[in-house]
This record gives structure tokens, sequence and C-alpha cells, in this order.
């Protein structure tokens, strides 16, 4: 099991959000470099950053970020928010980004996409499904669609793509537990898929739980930030 800790961006600080829901974000830390540096002195080899205002705009507001964190840490980064174009890629690239989540766009712009994910290694991408209630919503969560995750990981499996983060909308944020059920069916049904699981952890058990349950990754955030899990009990896991 290999925990990635989350730091969402808003205006360069370092918030959380409940439920994907912009007024209610929360914010941690006026300085999102010292959360990356003491997660590095932990001993984590992977961070996960999303740029929550790129994710509406299509323009990054954390490029200074990431860069300073990639030239000064050797830790691996997957980030998401507003990936749209070739030109994001290259510039994330340029800057020594690893891995890039790609979300929406998977669904809105499936030709844009093939065309940049045959550009690069495939097992640097991450593409993100967040559902509800088995269907995919998009655009912030603000849209919703009739496919289903099944649907969508088998389509993009086919394309050689098999890193996918998986969220639990209606689990986001909300420190109540994983969808551990969620994750179980989609890793029985795709087990070669790298299911990167996402929402509702809350405390060490959970992800202990996770593993039981053959998922090898975690991404977590607010238990962290709010002291439900402390960095210590985390880092044994990263």
């Amino acid at each position: 099991m290999l925990v990635i800790p989350a730091i969402d961006i808003i205006e360069n600080k370092a918030v959380r959000l409940s439920k994907g829901d912009f007024n209610s974000a929360k914010q941690y830390s006026e300085n999102p470099l010292e959360v990356v540096r003491q997660f590095y002195d932990a001993g984590f080899k992977r961070i996960h950053i999303v740029d929550l205002e790129a994710s509406k705009t299509g323009s990054f507001t954390c490029l200074n970020l990431l860069e300073k964190i990639k030239s000064s840490l050797e830790i691996e980064v997957e980030f998401g928010g507003g990936i749209r174009k070739l030109d994001d890629l290259k510039q994330l690239d340029k800057i020594g980004i690893d891995y890039f989540i790609f979300g929406s766009i998977t669904i809105k712009d499936e030709a844009v996409v093939k065309s940049m994910i045959d550009l690069y290694d495939k097992s640097r991408f991450i593409f993100a499904a967040d559902v509800l209630e088995d269907k995919i919503k998009v655009s912030g969560w603000t849209e919703s669609t009739k496919i289903s995750l099944n649907e969508y990981i088998q389509k993009w499996s086919e394309q050689n793509i098999f890193n996918y983060l998986c969220t639990d909308i209606n689990k986001d944020g909300m420190l109540k537990g994983p969808n551990t059920n969620l994750y179980k069916k989609t890793i029985s049904k795709f087990p070669n898929i790298n299911l990167i699981a996402s929402g509702g952890i809350s405390r060490i058990e959970d992800i202990h739980n996770l593993q039981e349950h053959q998922i090898k990754y975690a991404v977590v955030g607010k238990a962290f930030y709010e002291g439900r899990i402390s960095i210590e009990e985390l880092s044994k896991f990263a």
C-alpha cells in the first residue's frame, strides 16, 4: 500500500473541500511548499497536487509552486487541474511533473486526450473517475453523465491506460470512511489496473482495510490535516 498525501491549491494556499464544493474550502496552510517538505521529511515518495482554480478556468495558478517542489525535493508529483491541451502537458513535463491527472476532458474531448496520451509514456497518466452512485460526474462534479465506472475503465484500458484515481463523491472530505466495496468490485473486474482510492479515509484502520482488499494506492488529505491520522502513522505507508 502506498499512501499519497493530497494538497489542493486555491490562491496558492493549501485547502481541502467537502464533496468538491468550493464554498466549503478550508485553509490549512499559507505555505504549501512547507507542507510538501513536511511529507518529504517523513519519507513520502509521492504527493498529489490539484490546482482547483485551474480545474474551473483551465489556467494554471501554481506552476511556481510545482517548480519549487521539483527543483528542491526528490519527490514524485502527480498533478491535476486544468490540463486541457498539449501545451499544458509540455509545460508540466518541462517542470518535471511525474504523473498527469486527467479528469473531465477524458469524457468531454476524447479525441484530444487520445492525441496527447500517444505522445508520452502511458504509465504517466492517471485518469480520474469521480463517481456518484456508480455514474461519472464531470466539470467539478457539477455535470452528470450516464457513464458508469466500469464503462469508463473498460474504454480507456483498451487505450492502455491503467492508472485510475477513483473518488466516491459522497465520501469526499466527509471523514466517514471510504467506499471499500466500490473499490473491491472494481479491482475484481479489472485486476490489471492500478486503482487509487480517494475519499472518506478518516482513520488508520481505513487504510489497513483497503490494504486487506488488495487496494495498493490511497490518497489521504483531510484526515491528516484534521489530525485524525498522524504523519507518523501515515509514513508507514510512504
